[in-house]
């Protein structure tokens, strides 16, 4: 195992760098037929590119501008495998130079030198954040399969910072700052922004996915459960540290009278369950929540090592985000299309 490829059936393939001359990838398994085109997708890469985040945001600009290579034919799938790739224009590798043999606190130096004996220290290499890219092309994809069928997903930030959203108006979220639930916190989340960047530190939140129009029954029990492949998914992305569904960690505060969804001849009473039970979906609305740590490129000045074991002082330079959120947010809502257009082409194989 690779490690590379997401996917059973509906099956994404990602390749390239933060450094390198491009990112891409390859989605396999979408059927014939589903209209797509590069404009489609670049609607939801714009959501993800350089400079979404405003006050949050890295300097770096790049147009992240689709190309597909195969697989489309006058503006629809074929059947057979959707190559594309996004070039990489405006790296800036001297910035990392000083720090090619110093392990960063909180990244993934140390790791990928412990595995592979070597890595590619510029911007991270396959961990940095743009490796994500692929990924939100293949939820684009899955996204017209999903959507013909009456699935739809959406995504929004509902804390940042430590100061939680109140309302939930998923609706709206796409044209606010940060994606988020509600327009109220907007002003708040900006000043603890502004509060944190000056302080040279970084800070992390919380994204919450809802999917509709997901039938009953889909997933699998025991080993296979769909709850258990959108948490795989959904931590499967960099900077998630925790995923809930439903009531999540709340369920385990609550008596079972509380927690359990009743069911009434109009449907449940509740959704605690997030729309899942026994690993297969209840018809409920799909809820899920993302836990997202702070960026670990900080101004501050950190302990750590270099690659000699030496104690070094380090302070992090060069252009990053404050937070993760909001170009993480597309990203999580492409796992979940992902992990569901996966299980939609299960249940068709199994003549379910």
């Amino acid at each position: 195992m690779s490690g590379n490829t997401f996917g059973t059936l509906f099956q994404l393939t990602t390749f390239g760098e933060s450094h390198g001359p491009a990112v891409g990838g390859v989605v396999d398994g979408c059927p014939a037929g589903i209209p797509i085109s590069e404009a489609v997708i670049q609607t939801e890469l714009d959501r993800r590119k350089p400079g979404q985040g405003g006050v949050a945001s890295t300097a770096r600009q790049e147009d992240d501008a689709v190309r597909l290579l195969s697989g489309v034919f006058e503006g629809l799938t074929t059947g057979t495998p959707i190559g594309f790739l996004v070039e990489n224009q405006d790296q800036r590798s001297r910035d990392y130079s000083k720090i090619m043999d110093v392990y960063r606190p909180g990244h993934a130096d140390l790791t990928f030198d412990a595995k592979f004996g070597r890595r590619d220290y510029r911007g991270g290499g396959r961990s940095s954040g743009r490796e994500t890219i692929s990924r939100v092309v293949g939820g684009a994809i899955a996204q017209e399969l999903l959507g013909a069928l009456g699935i739809h997903v959406q995504a929004a930030t509902v804390e940042l910072g430590g100061i939680p959203a109140t309302l939930r108006d998923f609706g709206g979220a796409l044209s606010r700052p940060f994606f988020s639930a509600d327009e109220h916190v907007v002003e708040s989340w900006e000043d603890r922004v502004r509060q944190i960047k000056a302080g040279g530190d970084t800070l992390g939140g919380v994204v919450e996915l809802r999917a509709t129009g997901v039938p009953a029954g889909l997933g699998e029990p025991v080993f296979d459960k769909l709850d258990a492949r959108l948490a795989y998914a959904l931590m499967g992305v960099g900077a998630v540290k925790a995923v809930e569904i439903g009531a999540g960690c709340g369920a385990a505060r609550s008596l079972g009278s509380e927690n359990n969804d009743q069911i009434t001849p109009e449907g449940f009473s509740s959704n605690n369950a997030g729309g899942i039970l026994g690993g297969m979906a209840s018809g409920q609305e799909i809820v899920a929540r993302v836990y997202v740590k702070p960026i670990p490129s900080i101004g501050k000045e950190q302990q750590t090592v270099n690659s000699k074991g030496e104690a070094v002082r380090l302070s992090i330079g060069g252009r990053h985000d404050i937070c993760a959120i909001p170009r993480i947010v597309p990203v999580l809502k492409a796992m979940v299309l992902l992990t569901l257009a996966d299980f939609v082409l299960l249940q068709r194989r199994l003549g379910r």
